[in-house]
């Protein structure tokens, strides 16, 4: 059996080498998700952009701390930030 190597998502690196492509850290995934440093994924909580004149400050404050990702997002959010 031949393998045809367009169908691969190869990169020639020299004239006898090749290997996968780059993986890249998905851009907007990085900028709202931080891994703690036990390894837990942080993110923002919701509602605290606008119409904050209607939220009380206890509210907006316990709006303030970062939560962990939930078990169920973990993984795709893991494949975003390439961990």
């Amino acid at each position: 059996m031949r393998l045809q190597l367009e169908a691969l998502p190869l990169r020639l690196v020299s004239k006898f080498a090749l290997i996968m492509p780059k993986v890249k850290t998905h851009s907007g995934a990085k900028k709202r998700f931080k891994v703690s440093g036990t390894g837990k994924i942080m993110r923002n909580r919701a509602k605290r952009r606008h119409i904050a004149t209607t939220k009380t400050k206890k509210h907006k404050r316990h709006l303030r701390a970062d939560v962990v990702v939930d078990k169920v997002d973990r993984r795709r959010v893991e494949r975003l930030l390439t961990i």
